[in-house]
């Protein structure tokens, strides 16, 4: 997939307000600080489309970009983030799993988890919600340029290990690096796959 497009239309507090159009959307999600931002301006080969930043949390509204006039990215609030109080962070649990559930036009959700860690627990639990509430998800494992060669196999597997004591079977999954770009072709190639059919 080539994007020749791309535009921010809007940040959102509630799925009810968000675009009701009909196109397709593919939703982006982790826990916070796991490189989401990064790996959007990736995707889309914009530097500064979505907000980095060095403070996990920043992103607190349901975020869309419309891409080639044909799909939305959708960029969704960080989970598990400490710092905030438990209101805040049961009004994002509730924002973000209303969105999940209620919006017809979701194709997928891609969850982000950390390629250099164990998993966690707040992953998870959030994973097998998402499998609990039957929502379609990809895994994107980031930040695989921050593992040495022989890390990556072992790192990788051991998520997929714990992931495999929950689960029957994985969701597809990639890996990907913001700062490689590695696994964008892919990822795009995945969405592509969809937006072809849905048109």
């Amino acid at each position: 997939m080539q994007i020749h497009k791309v535009y921010f239309c809007g940040s959102f507090p509630s799925y009810n307000q968000t675009p009701d159009d009909g196109k397709p959307e593919f939703a982006f999600i982790g826990r916070s600080n796991v490189g989401k931002s990064s790996l959007i301006n990736m995707l889309t080969n914009r530097k500064t489309l979505a907000k980095v930043s060095n403070t996990p949390g920043k992103t607190q509204l349901i975020n869309y970009f419309m891409i080639n006039e044909s799909w939305y990215l959708v960029d969704l609030p960080g989970y598990g983030y400490a710092k905030l109080s438990k209101t805040k962070r049961k009004e994002f649990r509730n924002m973000i799993e209303s969105y999940l559930v209620r919006k017809q036009s979701i194709v997928c959700t891609f969850v982000l988890i950390d390629s250099r860690h164990d998993l966690q627990d707040i992953d998870l639990e959030f994973l097998n919600w998402c499998g609990t509430a039957r929502i379609p998800i990809c895994l994107i494992f980031t930040k695989m340029d921050k593992l040495r060669p022989r890390e990556r196999e072992k790192n990788i597997k051991r998520l997929k290990d714990s992931l495999l004591e929950y689960w029957e079977e994985l969701p597809t999954n990639f890996n990907s690096s913001s700062e490689t770009a590695e696994g964008r072709d892919n990822i795009l190639e995945f969405i592509q796959s969809y937006v072809s059919k849905l048109a």
